[in-house]
C-alpha cells in the first residue's frame, strides 16, 4: 500500500464517509491505496459494523483486505444515515432493537460514542454510555486539568471526569489529544498517574488510545541536549580571565553545576568552593527553595488507589499536551510550587525545639564573665546542645556562692555580649570582623553555635545582623551585594567615597590620581584596574566592597556558618529567610502596656484593687510618667528585655503578696505585686524596687568587669 502525496490526499474522499477532510485527531489517519484507487479514514474503517481485520498488518489497509472493504462499502450504500439522510452509513448502534446508522463524522456531530476496544462497538446519541456521578455540591466551575480553562463540573459528552480522582475534570477533546500523544504506555490520569482504571474508563467513554510509544519519545534527537552538560559560569562577578565558558577540570576553574536544576553553573573559584564535592545552588534555586518550606520533593510510586493526593501526582510525569521541559526547568517549576507556604518564626523555633531531650545539663555561669564561662561550659565533652539547660549563677567573690539562675537571663546576657564582642564590626548592623586570635581559638564557630543554641532554647532575638551578612548565609557570599554602610573601617570608606564621587566624564585624571595614591592598597587586595569609563569606576567600588566585607572574612564566615548548623538552625534560616530576617536583622518591637498586660497571666488575686493598680501602672510607664521603662519591668520579672521569638517557658505571670515591694522570680517568670492601700503608694514602691534592683545589678556587673 502506498500513501499519496500530501497535496493529493486532501482532494481524495473517504469511501465510507465521502469527506475529504484530513484531520487525524478526529477521523484517524487518512490513507490511500493508489493501486486500487481507495482512500479511507482509519476510524471510518475501524468502526464500520460489517468488516473484520482478516489480513496481516501490512496487507490491504491496516490489515483490512481490499475485497472486504469493497463489500463493506457496498453494504453501507444501502443504508441511510440517521443524521445527514444520505446513503453509505456503515456504522450502526449496537443497542438492542436500535436501527440507527450513521457515518463516522455524522456520529461525532451527534455526539455518538465509539469504543476503540473489544468489538469496536458504537452507541448512538440515545444509547451512549454516561458517567454516573454521585450528587455533590460542586462549585460553579473548575479548571480542566489539561488546558486549565474553566468548565462546569457536570458529566456530558464534551466534559469527562477521571474515575480515580473525583476532582479531576477535563474536556473530551483535551484528553483525546493527550491520549494520541501519550500512547498506551504513557496515557494516565493527569492527577494521580493511575493508568489501569483511567484507561478502562476512557475507552468506555470513546477515547482512542493508540498502541504506540509517546510522540515525544519518537522525536529524533529529542533529548540530545540532556547529553550535553551545562558548562558556563553564571556568577555575576566571574573572575576567570579566560571567560565564562572556560572549564578546566581538576582546577579552581572547573565548572560546578547547580545541584537542583543543573542549568546554571559557576567556577569553583568564583563561588569560593574549595572542592568539587561541595554542594552549590544557583541564585534562582536558592530564592525558590529558601522562600518556602518545600525543600526537596520526595518521589512517589504510581498507585491504583482512588485516594491519591494531588501533591503526590504533581511529582510524576507532566502532561504531554504541555511543552516538554528539561529536568532543570521541571525542578524549578516544582520548587516554585512551595513558595506559597509561609512559616511563622515561633512555629519554626518550636519545631526545632522538639530535638531537645528531657535531660538537664547544669551550666555554672559567672555573670561578670559571661562569655568565658559560657565558652567553658559549651566546650565540655558532656555538653550537648540537645540537652535542656539549667543555669546556676556563681558569685564572683572569694566564696563562689551559687544561686539558681534564669535561662532567659543567661541567654540574653550572652547575646548582648556577642553583639558587642570583637568578632563583629559595625555600629548597629554588624558584619563579621577579621580577628586572627579568634580564628586560632575557633571563636567564630563557637559564636555561631551559641547563637543557634540561644534561638532554639528560647533566647532573645539577636537583631544585629547586617542584610549583607544575612544574605551571605542564605544565598551564598557570591550572590550578596555589600553597600558602603557595611564598611566600618574609616579609611577604606573614605577611599570608596572619593572614588565614587569623582565625575569620570570630566575628571578622569583626578580619578587615576586617587588610584595612584592608593596604589599599594588596591594592588594588595587585588582590586587594581585601569579606569577609562564610569562603568570601570563603579566596578572598582564594587570590587573594594566585596573584598573588604566578604572576601576578607571568608574563613571566619565559613567557621561561623558551621557553628550555625547546630540543631539545624542554618538550614531553617536558608529555608525560611523571611521569618528569620525579622529576628536576625531587626530589633524586637517596643513593648507596650497592652503587650505586657496580655503577656502576664494574672493568678487569682485576693484584692481586685491591685489588678487595677497594675494596669494603671503599666499605662503610666508607657505614657512616660515614670523613670521605669517597659523593658525594665520585663527584665525584673523574666531576666530579658524583649519577648523571645520562641516565647517564654513558663508563661510570665503575676500574683499578689502581702508585701510592701514587688518581687521578681526570673526562674519562674513570675512577678509578685505589692498590696497597698492607694495607687500612689503602689507606683512609688514599684518604681523604687525596680529602679534600685536594676541599678545594683548594673553596678555589680561593672564592678566585676573593672576587676
Amino acid at each position: 500500500m502506498n500513501e499519496n502525496k500530501p497535496g493529493d490526499s486532501q482532494n481524495l474522499a473517504c469511501v465510507f464517509c465521502r469527506k475529504n477532510d484530513d484531520c487525524a485527531i478526529k477521523y484517524g489517519e487518512k490513507k490511500t491505496n493508489e493501486k486500487w484507487n481507495l482512500t479511507v479514514h482509519y476510524y471510518c474503517l475501524l468502526m464500520s459494523s460489517g468488516i473484520w481485520q482478516r489480513g496481516k498488518e501490512e496487507e490491504g489497509v491496516y490489515g483490512f483486505l481490499i475485497e472486504d472493504i469493497r463489500k463493506e462499502v457496498s453494504r453501507a450504500s444501502k443504508l441511510k444515515c440517521s443524521v445527514c439522510k444520505k446513503n453509505g452509513a456503515s456504522i450502526g448502534c449496537v443497542a438492542p432493537r436500535c436501527k440507527r446508522s450513521y457515518h463516522f463524522p455524522c456520529g461525532l456531530q451527534r455526539e455518538c460514542i465509539f469504543q476503540f476496544t473489544g468489538n469496536f462497538a458504537s452507541f448512538c446519541w440515545k444509547h451512549r454510555p454516561v458517567q454516573i456521578i454521585t450528587p455533590n455540591n460542586y462549585r460553579d466551575s473548575v479548571p480542566c486539568t489539561i488546558c486549565l480553562e474553566f468548565i462546569t463540573p457536570i458529566p456530558t459528552y464534551s466534559v469527562l471526569r477521571s474515575p480515580c480522582c473525583k476532582n479531576a475534570w477535563f474536556h473530551r477533546d483535551c484528553v483525546q489529544v493527550q491520549a494520541i500523544n501519550a500512547g498506551v504506555f504513557f496515557f494516565r490520569c493527569t492527577i494521580c498517574n493511575n493508568s489501569d482504571i483511567f484507561q478502562k474508563e476512557m475507552l468506555r467513554m470513546g477515547i482512542h488510545i493508540p498502541e504506540k510509544d509517546a510522540s515525544w519519545e519518537l522525536e529524533e534527537n529529542a533529548y540530545q541536549e540532556l547529553l550535553e552538560p551545562y558548562e558556563r559560569c553564571d556568577i555575576r562577578r566571574c573572575r576567570c580571565k579566560e571567560g565564562r565558558d572556560y572549564n578546566a577540570p581538576d582546577s579552581k576553574w572547573e565548572i560546578k553545576r547547580c545541584q537542583c536544576c543543573g542549568s546554571s553553573g559557576t567556577h569553583l573559584a568564583c563561588s569560593s568552593l574549595r572542592s568539587w564535592e561541595q554542594n552549590w545552588e544557583c541564585l534562582e534555586c536558592r530564592s525558590i527553595i529558601y522562600n518556602s518550606d518545600f525543600r526537596k520533593a520526595k518521589k512517589h510510586t504510581l498507585s491504583n488507589s482512588n485516594n491519591v493526593a494531588i501533591t503526590d501526582c504533581l511529582l510524576e510525569e507532566s502532561s504531554p499536551k504541555l511543552p516538554r521541559q528539561s529536568p532543570g526547568a521541571q525542578s524549578k517549576d516544582l520548587l516554585r510550587q512551595g513558595s506559597k507556604f509561609r512559616r511563622d518564626i515561633s512555629t519554626i523555633l518550636i519545631e526545632l525545639g522538639f530535638q531537645i531531650k528531657k535531660k538537664f545539663k547544669r551550666l555554672c555561669i559567672k555573670k561578670a564573665d559571661i562569655w568565658t564561662s559560657a565558652l567553658v561550659e559549651f566546650r565540655k565533652q558532656n555538653f550537648s546542645p540537645s540537652y535542656m539547660i539549667e543555669v546556676v549563677f556563681i558569685e564572683n567573690d572569694n566564696f563562689g556562692r551559687e544561686h539558681p539562675g534564669s535561662k532567659q537571663e543567661f541567654l540574653s546576657l550572652l547575646m548582648q555580649h556577642l553583639e558587642n564582642c570583637p568578632l563583629f564590626e559595625g555600629s548597629l548592623s554588624k558584619n563579621l570582623s577579621l580577628n586572627s586570635q579568634a580564628l586560632e581559638e575557633n571563636l567564630y564557630f563557637e559564636a555561631g553555635k551559641m547563637l543557634a543554641i540561644s534561638l532554639v532554647h528560647g533566647g532573645p532575638s539577636p537583631g544585629f545582623f547586617s542584610k549583607t551578612l544575612f544574605n551571605c548565609l542564605v544565598y551564598g557570599p557570591e550572590n550578596a551585594q555589600p553597600i558602603l554602610d557595611d564598611v566600618s573601617d574609616f579609611d577604606v570608606a573614605q577611599i570608596i567615597i572619593r572614588v565614587r564621587n569623582i565625575n569620570t566624564a570630566t575628571n578622569i585624571d583626578d580619578l587615576n590620581s586617587v588610584i595612584n595614591e592608593y596604589y599599594n592598597y588596591l594592588e594588595l587586595i587585588g582590586c587594581l584596574r585601569l579606569i577609562t569609563t564610569s562603568t570601570d569606576k563603579y566596578m572598582l567600588v564594587e570590587d573594594i566592597l566585596v573584598y573588604h566585607v566578604i572576601k576578607r572574612v571568608q574563613v571566619p564566615f565559613e567557621s561561623f556558618k558551621q557553628g550555625l548548623k547546630t540543631l539545624g538552625v542554618l538550614e531553617k534560616i536558608q529555608t525560611c529567610p523571611e521569618a528569620f530576617c525579622k529576628i536576625l536583622c531587626h530589633k524586637p518591637e517596643n513593648l507596650s502596656a497592652k503587650i505586657l498586660r496580655d503577656l502576664f497571666t494574672v493568678h487569682i488575686l485576693p484584692d481586685v484593687q491591685v489588678l487595677g493598680f497594675w494596669n494603671s501602672y503599666l499605662q503610666s510607664v508607657e505614657d512616660g510618667k515614670s523613670a521605669i521603662t517597659m523593658e525594665d519591668i520585663l527584665i525584673f520579672a523574666a531576666g530579658c528585655s524583649s519577648i523571645p521569638p520562641a516565647g517564654f517557658k513558663p508563661t510570665p505571670s503575676t500574683e499578689c503578696l502581702h508585701m510592701d515591694f514587688p518581687v521578681g522570680n526570673k526562674c519562674n517568670n513570675c512577678l509578685a505585686l505589692p498590696m497597698t492601700s492607694t495607687y500612689k503608694k503602689f507606683q512609688e514602691n514599684m518604681d523604687f524596687a525596680l529602679r534600685n534592683t536594676l541599678r545594683l545589678e548594673k553596678e555589680k556587673s561593672s564592678h566585676y568587669n573593672g576587676h
